[in-house]
């Protein structure tokens, strides 16, 4: 796989909440693209299920979509690992990706083989000098699932080799056709702050999205939550092996 370095996105991602549960391997491993591998944490694999902000969207890094700079996603995503000449990438598949725009979810289906869905969402950002409250919300078969973070004082840098890293710092994402083959590509940002939850909660129907088995994780208490401020980022077009 070589990596494009054209720009197919830029966009700056921000308030991104983060509730992290561990699962077991099995769960993931019929989702792991050709030529990646599971990767883990101290021994332990992760789902995280993320709601973040998309503002100053723009195509190929200068055009903006009328209507479609501004918009919300949720994610639910797992973290594998691939090795390249030498390098080391760490990287993210998604299991399903929600957004409000229809022609966002056609694009990165088309594109990129992402496994998104249009439905309609709402957020809402409280940020005060104690703290930051973010919420993400969507509807799906008429009922409304969110979730929910909150965390005080300032953001900070993670500790290196901390979860918190872990789970920000992958700039890379796979995704497989149904061909079998492997879509890989690239996402630049610097790394973010974090503010570590003191409450987070996903509540809703989490099944008919993502079925029995993850909707019973998300029925449990998120072993770690946090919140990261986010930045400017880019999408680089991907290629496919």
């Amino acid at each position: 796989m070589a990596n494009s370095s054209k720009i197919f996105l830029s966009a700056k991602w921000l308030d991104l909440a983060f509730l992290n549960y561990a699962v077991a391997p099995e769960l993931l491993r019929p989702f792991v693209p050709s030529g990646t591998a599971l990767d883990s944490f101290h021994g332990k694999t992760y789902v995280s299920l993320v709601g973040f902000r998309f503002c100053e969207t723009k195509l190929w890094g200068k055009v903006a979509v009328p209507f479609h700079s501004e918009f919300e996603e949720a994610n639910l995503r797992f973290y594998v690992r691939r090795e390249s000449d030498g390098e080391l990438r760490r990287g993210v598949v998604f299991i399903k990706e929600i957004v409000l725009k229809p022609a966002i979810a056609l694009t990165a289906r088309l594109i990129y083989g992402e496994n998104y869905v249009s439905l309609q969402m709402n957020h809402k950002i409280s940020l005060s000098e104690a703290g930051i409250d973010a919420e993400y919300s969507w509807k799906h078969n008429g009922e409304w699932s969110r979730i929910h973070a909150r965390a005080s004082g300032a953001g900070k840098m993670p500790v290196e080799g901390s979860l918190e890293q872990y789970i920000t710092e992958h700039y890379w994402g796979y995704s497989r056709q149904k061909s079998g083959r492997t879509i890989e590509y690239r996402v630049n940002h610097i790394p973010w702050t974090v503010r570590h939850a003191s409450e987070a909660r996903f509540e809703g129907n989490a099944a008919g999205l993502y079925g029995a088995d993850f909707a019973a994780v998300l029925s449990r208490p998120a072993d770690s939550a946090q919140i990261a401020t986010g930045s400017t980022i880019e999408v680089l077009t991907g290629s496919t092996s």
